[in-house]
């Protein structure tokens, strides 16, 4: 493995219903750049400028001491130096500063280490400069202790990172210059009394082994805990964030215990057919058989031969006494989907089984006794088709002694992003390709899209994006089908085509305005007005939180 090969995303996993990101058992955390130029005015303010820098040199070389610690465990490095360039390449990952390396020598042997590095872009440049204005003195502390903690940890040794050049104060770029305690000969000894680095590093080794066993031992309680409240990993297959489908998957679970009729209700492709699924795994009948049939599909004379099978002789070709889905379903569940679609004799011998709890094959002259549960689902409006004639009264009330209504993915916008992410990994999975990322414009994108064909339609858009991206790199909206495409560049007048909330209109002019400035925040908070965090707290709540472009 090199250094060039460290794509941070693949590293790290990300577990936000645990509230937890973790780099190879080790907790990360994500912080707001403002927020630390804030503490870091605070620290300056109260402690003074020298006890500031010294606390967070220190916290930087904890920091980058344990870093190297985890890229080390990464695999293999073919060097010491492959090793140390992680480096760089973590903390521009991290998004901090853009290293630009001049001169690296490093011979651990020997013990030899020299660096040269410009730095561009440095984040924390930028704070100290927005929270104090211009700096009298070099002030990327937090950087140069991680560089500082990171190359300590490669040599075995005290090494310090000295910034030169700081673009705090005017300069175009920072630069750094790095060297062992004893390379930098009198001026070592005073760096190293404002690093303390003897300390930290003895402290940091003698706590790794505690660490690491109080990790193991948390992730053994996590796993019985979750086990303990039936929270396995895709539990039902289902992706559920929101109220309506948290109220759906509540109401199911009651259902699921009694062995009542069910009639599921709603759009094509909301997903009643996993809904059904989920009642019979959720039920006492779980351990028989989950039967389904699409009545639609079949023409009548097939559909009755299915349902409740056929004798010997019956109708040509029929060589064999053949039992029927009711008789295979034995002690589990039969599903019949799109129920809208049967026809009137269909129907009334439907409600025979549904009263008699019996089928009579085709062409036969006996009853054969059934124990079955029957789920039903349609997205038509039965309830109209009684109305008019073209469905059963008695059947249909034979149907819905429970009603779940499967709300479209439109009025579920806050589990669009999961769903989607949800998919790119099976699906990348499946193709036996690397994983993928949203980028932000694709992201607002998905969120703004009505969904007529709900999540059967974002399942395959997310197909159709992942075959046409190939390679590696996030899916973006040149990826994703014409159809979403050529609603992202909708004029503003669409916003008024309908009477919608106000809160509605906000949200979708504000994920306009985003799309256009390509995903940046900066840009589209400048845009509109308001704050980058006023912002970010909409997107987070809307279910989008890009990054800057």
């Amino acid at each position: 493995m090199r250094a060039a090969d460290l794509a941070l995303v693949e590293l790290l996993d990300f577990a936000p219903a645990e509230g937890r990101i973790t780099l190879r058992d080790r907790r990360m955390l994500l912080w707001d750049a403002d927020a630390f130029g804030s503490l870091r005015r605070e620290l300056i303010d109260n402690l003074g400028t020298d006890v500031a820098c010294g606390i967070l040199r220190r916290f930087g070389f904890a920091n980058g001491y344990r870093d190297a610690l985890s890229t080390k465990a990464l695999g293999a490095w073919p060097s010491d130096r492959e090793w140390w360039l992680t480096c760089p390449a973590l903390q521009a990952h991290q998004g901090k500063v853009r290293p630009q390396v001049t001169t690296l020598e490093l011979d651990r042997a020997a013990g030899r280490f020299r660096l040269e590095v410009d730095w561009h872009g440095s984040y924390e440049a930028e704070q100290h400069a927005r929270v104090s204005g211009d700096a009298a003195a070099p002030a990327c502390w937090t950087l140069a202790g991680y560089a500082s903690g990171f190359s300590t940890a490669v040599m075995g040794e005290e090494v310090y990172v000295v910034e030169t050049r700081c673009r705090a104060q005017g300069h175009p770029c920072c630069q750094v210059v790095g060297q062992t305690r004893q390379a930098w000969g009198a001026e070592g000894d005073a760096i190293a009394a404002a690093y303390q680095a003897r300390d930290l590093a003895r402290e940091l080794q003698a706590r790794e082994a505690e660490l690491q066993r109080t990790v193991a031992a948390l992730s053994r309680s996590e796993g019985e805990l979750r086990a303990l409240r039936g929270e396995g990993p895709g539990a039902d297959g289902l992706v559920v964030r929101g109220r309506a489908m948290a109220a759906v998957l509540e109401l199911v679970g009651r259902v699921a215990q009694v062995d009542a009729t069910v009639l599921i209700s709603g759009e094509s492709g909301t997903g009643k057919e996993r809904i059904a699924r989920t009642l019979h795994a959720r039920s006492p009948r779980a351990a028989g058989a989950f039967v389904a049939i699409n009545c639609g599909a079949l023409p009548e004379a097939l559909l009755e031969s299915e349902l409740f099978g056929h004798v010997k002789g019956a109708f040509t070709g029929a060589t064999s006494d053949r039992p029927g889905l009711f008789a295979a379903a034995g002690g589990g569940t039969v599903f019949l989907d799109e129920i809208g679609e049967l026809t009137a004799a269909t129907q009334v011998k439907l409600l025979r089984v549904l009263q008699e709890r019996e089928v009579r094959p085709v062409g036969a002259t006996a009853t054969t006794p059934i124990d079955v549960r029957i789920v039903a689902a349609t997205h038509r409006d039965l309830a109209a088709m009684v109305a008019d004639g073209r469905f059963r009264q008695d059947l249909y009330y034979r149907l819905k002694v429970v009603t779940v209504e499967v709300p479209p993915l439109r009025e579920r916008k806050e589990e669009i992003l999961p769903l989607a992410r949800h998919f790119i990994e099976r699906t990348c999975a499946a193709y036996k390709l690397p994983a993928r990322l949203l980028s932000p414009e694709a992201a607002a994108l998905l969120t703004q899209h009505p969904w007529p064909g709900n999540v059967r339609e974002l399942e395959h858009a997310i197909e159709h994006a992942i075959v046409v991206a190939g390679g590696d790199g996030k899916l973006a909206v040149e990826h994703l089908p014409s159809e979403l495409r050529a609603g992202a560049a909708a004029p503003v007048a669409r916003l008024l085509d309908a009477a919608v909330p106000l809160e509605e209109i906000e949200r979708r002019y504000t994920l306009l305005v985003l799309e256009r400035n390509r995903g940046s925040r900066v840009a589209t908070a400048r845009a509109l007005g308001i704050g980058t965090n006023t912002l970010w707290r909409k997107l987070k709540q809307w279910g989008v939180a890009p990054g800057d472009a």
